[in-house]
């Protein structure tokens, strides 16, 4: 929902995205022999999964943004569960 409703995204996360980043997740917390995703996998691998899905305003591209950058401020912004 963050990508979708902030200023500089004009197009946010698909459900799609999101089921992506759900399984590159899970297969990276099974790599690391755990059975559950920490809110650090997902956002360790947030860009990988989702910079090519995102789509910056033109004025965010005019003031020189990225992807990476607008998806550094969702995520830092984001709270983390803590049960």
């Amino acid at each position: 929902q963050a990508t979708r409703s902030h200023g500089a995204i004009a197009l946010g996360m698909s459900p799609r995205a999101t089921l992506s980043l759900q399984r590159v997740a899970r297969a990276r917390a099974a790599a690391s022999g755990r059975n559950h995703v920490r809110p650090d996998d997902l956002k360790a691998l947030a860009e990988s999964v989702l910079s090519h899905r995102l789509l910056l305003t033109p004025d965010a591209q005019l003031r020189g943004w990225t992807v990476t950058d607008v998806l550094a401020e969702i995520l830092h912004g984001l709270p983390v569960p803590t049960t």
